[in-house]
């Protein structure tokens, strides 16, 4: 009866899927090879599946790529319909020993975090079938896809709990105010922050924009980054920028401590400056999990009880030492 409805007749699950892949490698090329065919081939979906609906999906150009608010409700709605055939699969396979299915899980670049490399191998040794993707964002992006029930586990940098979603606090990263050989500040100690604060500054992309990610906060609240010289989504061409002597930067101390070590990058902050951020795992309570998914929840909080100190000793071992036998690296 509603003449501007599309006619569904001729949309079937590949189209769906094919763009449910375009919309999660946010790139052509990066779907055909993920999918194992060649690019015109998604291309060409791309173009019957927007037909068939009678919509553009994707605007997309050589620099940018963002769904239309058409594109946005199906991609939610394929991701219900995945997680559909996922628990059709998994209720099929109830009665097998072996179960099956994929648990997504999205992190923040650069964690290095034994706790969740012992919950791998143990999920693999339980479950060999189930499939594991791990995918990089930022900590506003993990957000976004849990707090959207487009992704079941996010482990993140927060400033804070949020409401809403199940914030479970992992360790604390501590940050360093960094500069480099060739930098006039280099070797100096106790430097006033307000004498810093007009340095060039170089920054890491991903903290640039978004008032969840933690290194906004750290900058601004101590008055840093007036003038950015630089900046990099990759956390080792941040340093090599500041050991370069472009400027100052901040930066977690574990991730370049063998820099520190050799004298290429030098600490101007001080032990009382406190800067810091906290790595969450968050989950969304409203999120119905398939049963592989369940069962990494199983294994990696089982995992996360066993590292917590025992007892109420207040001298006992933090949970940030606990959590992680080798320093994190989170950004």
């Amino acid at each position: 009866m509603n003449a501007t409805r599309p006619k569904l007749h001729h949309l079937n699950w590949n189209l769906l899927h094919t763009f449910l892949v375009i919309v999660e490698e946010r790139s052509i090329t990066k779907a055909a090879d993920r999918l194992l065919v060649r690019q015109p081939s998604v291309s060409a979906a791309l173009q019957r599946l927007e037909e068939t609906l009678g919509s553009q999906l994707i605007q997309r150009d050589s620099r940018r790529f963002v769904l239309t608010k058409r594109g946005e409700l199906l991609y939610k709605e394929c991701v219900d319909i995945y997680r559909s055939v996922a628990r059709i699969g998994d209720k099929l396979s109830e009665e097998h020993d072996e179960l099956t299915g994929l648990v997504r899980i999205l992190v923040v670049t650069h964690v290095v975090m034994p706790v969740l490399d012992r919950s791998l191998t143990l999920l693999n040794r339980q479950h060999p079938s189930v499939n594991v993707r791990i995918d990089v964002a930022t900590s506003q992006d993990i957000v976004r896809a849990v707090s959207q029930k487009l992704s079941p586990f996010g482990i993140c940098l927060l400033p804070n709990p949020l409401a809403g979603l199940t914030c479970r606090l992992l360790l604390r990263e501590e940050f360093g105010i960094l500069c480099g050989r060739d930098h006039p500040l280099y070797g100096l100690k106790d430097i006033p922050l307000a004498d810093m604060k007009d340095e060039p500054f170089i920054a890491l992309a991903c903290g640039q924009d978004g008032a969840l990610e933690p290194m906004v906060s750290l900058r601004q609240g101590v008055g840093l980054g007036s003038r950015i010289v630089g900046s990099s989504p990759n956390l080792e061409e941040v340093a090599r920028m500041i050991a370069a002597g472009m400027g100052i930067g901040i930066l977690p101390v574990a991730s370049v401590q063998d820099a520190l070590d050799a004298g290429s990058l030098w600490d101007l902050s001080s032990p009382d400056e406190n800067l810091g951020a906290d790595l969450y795992f968050i989950t969304n309570p409203a999120m119905e999990l398939s049963a592989a998914e369940a069962a990494f929840q199983r294994v990696f909080e089982a995992e996360l009880l066993a590292a917590e100190p025992a007892g109420d000793d207040p001298d006992s071992v933090s949970d940030s030492q606990y959590l992680s036998d080798a320093p994190l690296k989170a950004l």
